[in-house]
């Protein structure tokens, strides 16, 4: 036992003794790896020509950078350039205009005197509002289209499906909807009686909640506003002719009310929206406007006397005929609303002609132009019917320099056309 302990104890000085031996050793592999490590590097880099390609590399792509802004100036100038290199050009440029609003750098080209804008028209399918986007389009804005088709109809745009800058939503205003625009023209809401007392809840849910909610588009995107009213504010009105500053005599309860009481809260709170949210809004008080692309029966006297002289059937006059209105073509109204969308006051502005028509006097202008031998038949008035209706526009004349340039003799024709074709088309699809 004492001979294997004294063994043991041996082994164990020996490795003891051995260690610091080891430690002590000249030799270092990691010292010498580190020495040959950049050596190595270069040899790697030499080997197989792989510093020739390098340099290669180096020398296009400089070549490439130095040429690049020469051939960028001669470009668009060059008469014989290939359209492959110009087209994604375009076709960007285009696409990006599509999501945000354009911008010019540089110098404007002669002749381009107006920013290109971004325009939501509510109810833009309709008469007016299908005029509207007409005007708009042609000066060279970007034109979205918000209609039910209620009363509006895709062929009044059907022109302008394959533009760009249109493009057509299916929506009830009625919604929130959520667009980045630059303007609002509302024009959203059904604006004959047979229409608006069709559904009057719907006609005043229309005026108020989708003018609410298009006033909050208007608020959250910093858009301009323009609401388009209606003469209707004033009711039977005690004064004559009709200034801004008439308060109206109008029946909160009668059959007319959802569309007379609701344009008058659509003003309301567009100036609320206004005075306390700082929208930028305009009001519009439109009176009695004609013209192509109206309802052929939308219980409109004109429309209804054009469409019944030209199917041969008696005009229809209700009461005596010696109530009053006034009449624009829909071209000299549809310059009113850019004047005042464009310019710098809230309004509200009376937008019509200050001619002043009995509806007999009307019903014989239509025989006049249409048929002579037509014959007028009488009926019994329609409740709340307004006695006198015609337009003082001194305000607008002054601070628009708007007033209407096109007769009711000379407008009346152009309308005449419009339904002459639809109604023959009309009587072809029903076969007759």
């Amino acid at each position: 036992m004492k001979q294997l302990h004294k063994l043991a104890s041996g082994n164990h000085h020996r490795r003891d003794d051995e260690i610091p031996t080891s430690q002590s050793s000249p030799y270092s592999p990691k010292t010498l790896k580190h020495s040959r490590s950049l050596p190595r590097s270069i040899n790697y880099l030499f080997r197989e020509q792989r510093f020739l390609f390098i340099l290669v590399g180096i020398l296009i792509g400089s070549t490439f950078f130095i040429l690049q802004p020469t051939l960028s100036r001669l470009g668009p100038s060059d008469p014989h350039s290939s359209p492959s290199l110009s087209f994604p050009r375009n076709s960007h440029h285009s696409s990006s205009n599509f999501f945000r609003k354009p911008s010019f750098s540089g110098r404007v080209p002669a002749g381009i005197g107006h920013r290109r804008l971004r325009i939501v028209v509510t109810g833009g399918a309709g008469f007016v509002g299908s005029h509207l986007v007409d005007k708009l389009i042609s000066r060279g804005d970007e034109v979205i289209v918000i209609d039910n088709f209620f009363t509006g109809r895709k062929e009044n745009l059907v022109h302008l499906f394959g533009n760009p800058r249109f493009e057509l939503i299916r929506h009830d205003v009625v919604e929130p909807v959520l667009l980045e625009v630059d303007q609002i023209y509302h024009l959203a809401c059904p604006a004959s009686p047979v229409h608006y007392k069709y559904n009057p809840v719907k006609t005043i849910k229309t005026n108020v909640m989708g003018t609410l909610n298009m006033l909050g588009l208007a608020k959250r995107v910093g858009a301009r506003f323009l609401l388009t009213s209606t003469s209707e504010v004033y009711g039977d009105p005690l004064e004559h002719p009709q200034k801004e500053t008439y308060w109206g005599n109008v029946n909160p309860i009668g059959e007319r009310s959802c569309y007379d009481e609701g344009k008058r809260t659509a003003e309301t709170l567009a100036m609320d929206y206004h005075r306390g949210a700082g929208v930028e809004v305009r009001i519009a008080r439109i009176f009695n406007t004609y013209g192509p692309r109206m309802c052929l029966d939308d219980g409109r006297v004109v429309s209804n006397f054009v469409a019944q002289a030209i199917r041969k059937q008696p005009l229809t006059v209700y009461g005596d005929g010696k109530q009053t209105r006034s009449f624009q073509y829909v071209s000299d109204l549809v310059d009113g609303l850019v004047a005042l969308m464009e310019g710098e006051h809230v309004g509200p502005f009376n937008l019509g002609n200050p001619g002043e028509f009995t509806m007999l006097e009307l019903a014989e202008v239509v025989k006049e132009t249409i048929d002579s031998s037509a014959t007028i038949e009488f009926r019994p008035n329609t409740a709340d019917d307004p006695h006198k209706r015609k337009p003082d526009i001194s305000k607008a004349k002054e601070l628009l320099n708007w007033e209407p340039k096109i007769s009711l003799r000379d407008g009346l024709p152009l309308m005449v056309n419009d339904f002459q074709n639809r109604i023959l088309n009309e009587d072809e699809g029903k076969g007759l």
